[in-house]
């Protein structure tokens, strides 16, 4: 009996309450904030142990439907906030249940706290105008906005410690506003930009940003362009729908190390590419702009999702002399583009310079289980890549026997071209 009162009194001992606080903020963390605000309620300790949060979220979705409630609720939470630093404050509003004036009270709040991030998602309804008495900060390191937010940008704008902007289907008033705002971030160095192509004010958008490093573009309507005027810019990835001549990147571009190129056949953008050493490709070969040599690029990552992917590779093979990985890449679940006739692999006349004197690593990844225009080629480059060290097939769902046929061809292959080449299979 006395065994099991003190068995009884174990259980009931609260040792989480005797963790150290910081450890207890960390588990805090954790929760969503109105969960951990919540806990206020299990003891006097733990009364105030959330008001030391670092980050705080809150969506208007989850309160009240009476106008004023959320707002009235966040502003007295960030009041409340003790922590020495607020690293992040995500707000979701729908001006129906917060409206512009208390948002701005809330971010202005935040602002006093020296807030390190700011997330704003304007829910969908009418478009929120961005306060214009919130376009200075001393602290502000990441500002995100999304969706249904409206920017009229001051002259007088200073974002000083901003250095990751990221735009999801935000609209500018006017180009002045495009303008002040990223004048305005002297030490921008990653922006993403996701345009709507239905709502977009500013058809051609200016990006001149003398310190940015990292661009990152999604854009659906080719009716929509960009003009980009970034010399220190070291990666770039661009997404959607561009025609020839909708973006031009002026300045050298001597910088420029690595580029995502998925779904755009833009020759000027291309131009300005050749001194990448990484670049990643989804594009149709069919459309693929001929005579450009990428003389300093080490990685290359093709997309084969398309008709005549392998045109493509002879092209690039050709145009990057000290190529040394090459990845070939059918993404699971990706729509299969141009699919016509696609002819098949027939070996180019010459060696590409980069099989005989480079490449050193070769992947092929792909969840097709009819291969044999993959590994066609995949031969031919065993055979020609002198300097291969190792070569990956990942191949989903290959039965047994057809895996033991595959590795079979392939070190075939391998033992009479390199065989210090390692091989490896790998099937789920």
């Amino acid at each position: 009996m006395q065994k099991s009162m003190i068995n009884q009194g174990i259980l009931n001992e609260d040792r989480i309450s005797e963790l150290p606080e910081a450890l207890l903020v960390l588990i805090l963390s954790l929760l969503p904030t109105e969960d951990a605000i919540a806990t206020s309620v299990l003891s006097k300790q733990w009364q105030s142990l959330w008001k030391l949060l670092p980050k705080l979220k809150f969506n208007s979705h989850h309160h009240s439907n009476e106008l004023g409630t959320f707002s009235k609720n966040v502003c007295k939470v960030l009041l409340s906030h003790k922590a020495p630093v607020l690293q992040s404050l995500r707000l979701m509003v729908c001006l129906e249940m917060c409206n512009a004036m208390d948002t701005e009270k809330l971010i202005e709040t935040a602002f006093a706290r020296n807030v390190r991030e700011l997330v704003l998602h304007a829910g969908a309804g009418e478009w929120l105008l961005y306060p214009k008495t919130l376009y200075n900060s001393e602290t502000l390191e990441t500002l995100e906005l999304k969706f249904f937010v409206l920017m009229d940008v001051p002259s007088s704008v200073l974002f000083k410690s901003l250095r990751t902007l990221r735009l999801h289907y935000v609209d500018f008033k006017n180009d002045e506003s495009v303008f002040n705002l990223l004048s305005g971030c002297p030490n921008l160095e990653n922006l993403l930009v996701h345009r709507d192509p239905f709502n977009s004010t500013v058809k051609t958008l200016i990006i001149a940003v003398p310190s940015l490093q990292r661009l990152t573009i999604y854009n659906y309507s080719n009716k929509l362009g960009y003009v980009i005027k970034a010399p220190s810019l070291k990666y770039l990835k661009i997404v959607g729908n561009l025609g020839d001549g909708s973006c031009l990147i002026e300045n050298n571009t001597t910088e420029l190390v690595e580029a995502n190129i998925i779904h755009v056949i833009n020759e000027k953008l291309m131009k300005s590419l050749t001194s990448v050493k990484r670049l990643s490709l989804q594009v149709s070969a069919l459309k693929f702009p001929t005579g450009r040599i990428f003389y300093q690029l080490e990685y290359l990552e093709l997309c084969i999702n398309y008709a005549a992917w392998w045109n493509l590779l002879t092209l690039m093979l050709d145009s990057s002399p000290k190529l040394q990985v090459l990845k070939l890449i059918d993404p699971q679940l990706s729509r299969r583009e141009d699919l016509g006739d696609q002819g098949k692999w027939n070996q180019p006349n010459n060696v590409a310079e980069c099989l005989l004197r480079h490449l050193k690593t070769f992947v092929l990844i792909s969840y097709k289980e009819e291969l044999k225009e993959e590994i066609e080629v995949a031969k031919y480059i065993l055979k020609n890549a002198n300097c291969l060290k190792k070569a990956t097939f990942s191949i989903k769902g290959l039965n047994s026997d057809k895996r033991v046929e595959m590795l079979e061809e392939l070190e075939s292959v391998v033992r009479v071209s390199n065989s210090s080449c390692q091989l490896l299979l790998l099937c789920k």
